[in-house]
């Protein structure tokens, strides 16, 4: 009996055992909000010489991982919208005279709400989508 019980805590042990070690090791890659500012530049400088076009430096790489690293920090939103429909209506705007288009580039303060629109209209928009 005793016998039955040591292999029954064994196979227990290494099913608990892999299961932690796959918890441990499942996700360990690197989240954007862990960089540094210094190693963001040196990312900069790995993607220019990676890229190996001469029309992209240090510079203008490291502006690109700067602006997607702002973009990660806004909330997701409500729907997406194609840059061509989206500058249309940005020239609509700017046809009217509407203020609020030219200033924030056609995009109200939520970033799921478009320039000139009542808060709130965005749910409404994907919701017929």
């Amino acid at each position: 009996m005793s016998t039955d019980f040591n292999w029954w805590l064994l196979v227990v042990g290494v099913v608990v055992g892999g299961a932690l070690t796959w918890l441990v090791l499942a996700d360990s890659r690197r989240r954007e909000d862990e960089l540094a500012e210094e190693e963001l530049t040196a990312e900069a400088g790995w993607i220019a010489r990676i890229l190996n076009d001469p029309a992209m430096d240090t510079d203008q790489v490291d502006r690109v991982l700067r602006a997607h690293r702002r973009y990660l920090g806004f909330t997701p939103p409500d729907t997406l919208v194609d840059p061509a429909s989206l500058e249309a209506l940005e020239q609509r705007h700017e046809a009217s005279g509407d203020p609020g288009a030219a200033e924030d580039g056609g995009v109200g303060g939520d970033p799921g709400t478009l320039a000139g629109e009542e808060p709130g209209s965005a749910a409404q928009r994907g919701a017929r989508s």
